[in-house]
């Protein structure tokens, strides 16, 4: 039992570390090469903070291990609404921008809608199984190519850059990048390793593994980003990097994991599919409750307690 604690300590400490160097060495060459400093934080630091996930359900979705897949996905978009939104709240209310309230919050919503609906052959077709197949996977990779489309027409519309990127020699950046990704590769096979023999002793399935203890690990990035945000009173970065990051957990990771290898969906699962759904419905609907457009601390309690009630 105390090896798979271990495995599991270790491979978080190499997936958070990992992510953090891919990050700053691969925005330090984007800015040696030219791209703006906004066109970085849209696309290398936001991929960069979904990277644990990313590389979890690579690994666990080659291995056959597909609810600890499903789950973490599912399980790390419940964690950043309820959990980390909720933290970051508390810390200082978050103004959220019209942008994200009337599209990237819906987005988000629809690619938790599409899990339900394209996973669950069982419930909706009669079929004796359900399955994220691969052409289910392909039509989430498709909802992402029209979301990147979303992201680089917001980088045209902004006038000015708003993230700082440090300069560093190019052998540095080698190294980071290639250590951060060593380190992601590792860890994540350290973490999934941990996982399926945690489940084992403690009796326990893999997605409740999957859905909590891997799911809250690989959100560890945006916990740290969106609290600094907060605390910092930079609403836009708090909010928009949780709302983008489920955004791409189930459009490009789960996509992504499902054309490797179908996942298989445990009915089960389900219901935290319509937990998922409902956390993301229930963040809308706080927009327009008590102040508009913002959520204040006693909503980000809500939201924590409700996800200790969930766990």
């Amino acid at each position: 039992m105390w090896f798979s604690y271990l495995l599991f300590l270790i491979g978080f400490g190499l997936l958070i570390k990992g992510a953090d160097w891919l990050v700053e060495g691969a925005s330090a060459l984007a800015k040696r090469l030219g791209i703006s400093a906004l066109v970085i934080g849209l696309t290398v630091v936001a991929f960069g903070t979904s990277m644990p996930e990313l590389i979890v359900n690579l690994l666990a979705s080659i291995k056959g291990n597909t609810d600890i897949a499903i789950g973490n996905i599912v399980g790390s978009n419940i964690a950043n609404i309820l959990l980390i939104l909720g933290i970051s709240a508390i810390i200082y209310p978050l103004v959220v921008t019209r942008g994200t309230v009337w599209k990237e919050i819906p987005l988000a919503l629809l690619a938790m809608i599409a899990i339900a609906i394209l996973a669950n052959d069982a419930l909706l077709d009669g079929y004796s199984f359900s399955t994220l197949g691969r052409g289910d996977g392909l039509v989430l990779m498709a909802f992402f190519i029209i979301f990147l489309y979303y992201i680089w027409s917001i980088s045209r519309q902004e006038s000015t850059d708003q993230t700082e990127v440090k300069e560093r020699p190019l052998l540095a950046i080698v190294v980071m990048v290639t250590a951060g990704l060593m380190m992601l590769l590792l860890g994540g096979k350290w973490v999934i390793d941990g996982a399926v023999m945690l489940a084992g002793a403690l009796g326990v399935s893999q997605a409740l593994i999957g859905l909590t203890i891997v799911a809250v690990g690989t959100s560890l990035p945006e916990l740290a980003t969106s609290a600094v945000a907060a605390y910092k009173h930079n609403s836009d970065i708090a909010v928009g990097n949780i709302v983008g990051s489920n955004i791409f957990n189930v459009f490009w990771i789960l996509g992504l994991s499902a054309v490797i290898k179908p996942l298989p969906l445990s009915p089960l699962l389900n219901m935290d599919v319509v937990i998922g759904v409902l956390a993301t419905l229930l963040l809308f609907a706080t927009m327009f409750i008590g102040h508009r457009h913002r959520l204040d601390r006693w909503q980000g309690a809500t939201f924590v307690a409700l996800y200790v009630f969930y766990l």
